[in-house]
């Protein structure tokens, strides 16, 4: 099969040839790896008890998929990546933020997923085969499951849809198989030892939804359009995209966190979940567990290493999605060593989705109110100005920049950082919350309010059909 050559480009309509069930394919089939299932046992770690941790997982991943399912429909109608489709919003310039957010968003994801592949699986072979567990090993693990999965993302969407398709079926059977090898020391009860990691329950549970419920659809906040680009609007209905994200969403993320929060109370993970979860496996269902840490890190890391390097290739248009894609591999790569040798587990994974979630959604309520406002109706050709080196177009706005949506973000984004409590960092308005973490729901709240009142008075810019690449023939507006 050949290397994918679309970049962030429009993708011509005789090309979108993928349909709403390969969306969920995609979000089943790329989510139940270890990467996901490792979220969890956050709740677990967090010290909550089973029905605990399920209602603060469902309550989160149901809450944040009806926030990012919309953004899917973004690039159904505009034929090209999330990042580049805000600067309908942000400007074909100020788009460069959603860029930034989903390379930072993907390259933590990558990393984690890498890790604890790697972690599992060295800890399979070990049990197996006697592998040494030294540093080395890690290290030559961890670069082979890298290099497949640059391998992967460097083929492109084609390829990581028929992984997922294969993916989908298969990894859901080792899930089930492991529901009975850790069934007989299945607990309900939270694990021995391990305290509220906020002092108390509802803190505590607050803490899990967000960190670990929400986190998972707001990492998918500007990868949806990945995918959903290459569904055609003339054959398939808004509404079955919308409703097969959703679904997709919910389904792929639930499942293998659910997995995980059983498997942690069946082995007592507290502090850790990849060793306790080997050294607690069965002997004969090692195997199974070891083709889920390889090939299902590979199918995960594979899609979030391919819309980094369409993010990166976004950011520096000059470069193309292949060589972006060897960039982004080689720097995940070193945040998994960073992930073994340098940091605590849960410390890093909650500051990072808590970080990431503030500064992300903010953003992505801009832009599902500003495709509300549009209608869904897209001038491509202006999209593509920036990565043309080219000015002007409809989207323009003042020197490429919408001022007031960029000014929203950063509201939005700023009154969500200073709302976060981690284990580095507690933000001054925690004093106000009562010690409980609604970084979440004050971004939302600041970012869809200011982008609404600053954009009040602003005319909404009218998409013109005109021949193709006409964008660059248009001189930039004054002001």
């Amino acid at each position: 099969m050949p290397i994918e050559q679309r970049g962030v480009d429009t993708i011509p309509d005789e090309e979108r040839t993928s349909s709403p069930r390969d969306l969920i394919s995609i979000l089943l089939g790329s989510n139940l790896a270890l990467g996901v299932v490792i979220f969890g046992w956050l709740p677990v770690s967090f010290g909550l008890d089973f029905w605990g941790s399920v209602s603060s997982l469902a309550t989160g991943t149901l809450v944040g998929a009806v926030l990012t399912a919309p953004l899917a429909l973004v690039s159904l109608r505009s034929a090209t990546n999330l990042s580049t489709s805000s600067g309908a919003f942000f400007g074909v310039r100020g788009r460069l933020i959603g860029s930034i957010i989903g390379l930072l968003l993907s390259l933590g994801y990558t990393a984690l997923t890498l890790w604890v592949g790697g972690d599992a699986m060295v800890g399979c072979l070990h049990r197996l085969v006697g592998l040494p567990t030294g540093g080395a090993t890690y290290a030559v693990v961890y670069a082979v499951l890298a290099g497949a999965t640059a391998v992967g993302a460097v083929y492109g969407y084609k390829v990581l849809l028929r992984m997922s398709k294969v993916l989908s079926i298969g990894l859901t059977i080792l899930l089930v198989v492991g529901v009975f090898a850790f069934a007989h020391h299945f607990t309900t009860g939270s694990v021995p030892g391990v305290p509220y990691a906020l002092g108390g329950y509802w803190q505590t549970w607050l803490l899990s939804a967000v960190s670990a419920g929400l986190s998972g659809p707001i990492a998918f906040i500007t990868l949806l359009g990945d995918y959903s680009r290459y569904i055609s609007p003339r054959r398939h209905t808004s509404k079955k995209v919308f409703v097969a994200t959703y679904a997709g969403l919910v389904i792929g993320l639930l499942v293998p966190q659910l997995f995980g929060t059983f498997s942690a109370l069946a082995v007592g993970a507290g502090d850790d979940y990849a060793g306790p979860l080997v050294a607690g496996a069965p002997f004969w269902y090692l195997a199974f567990l070891l083709v889920n840490a390889s090939a299902g890190s590979v199918g995960n890391s594979g899609l979030m290493l391919y819309s980094m390097g369409l993010d990166l290739d976004a950011i520096l248009p000059r470069a193309t999605r292949t060589q972006a894609t060897y960039v982004v591999a080689g720097v995940s790569t070193l945040l998994v060593f960073a992930g073994h040798f340098l940091w605590e587990a849960q410390d890093a994974m909650t500051s990072f989705v808590l970080l990431m979630t503030a500064i992300g959604t903010p953003w992505a309520v801009i832009t599902v109110i500003g495709f509300v406002r549009c209608r869904g109706t897209y001038d491509a050709d202006s999209l593509q100005v920036y990565n043309r080196g080219t000015i002007g177009g409809v989207y323009w706005f003042r020197a490429g920049w919408n001022i007031q949506a960029a000014l929203a973000w950063v509201l939005g984004s700023a009154v969500g950082l200073m709302g976060v409590d981690t284990s580095f960092y507690q933000g001054p308005l925690l004093h106000y919350t009562g010690g409980i973490d609604v970084s979440f729901l004050l971004a939302l709240a600041v970012a869809g309010a200011a982008y609404l009142a600053l954009t009040a008075g602003q005319p909404r810019p009218v998409p013109t059909l005109r021949p193709a690449a006409a964008a660059a023939e248009l001189p930039a507006e004054v002001g």
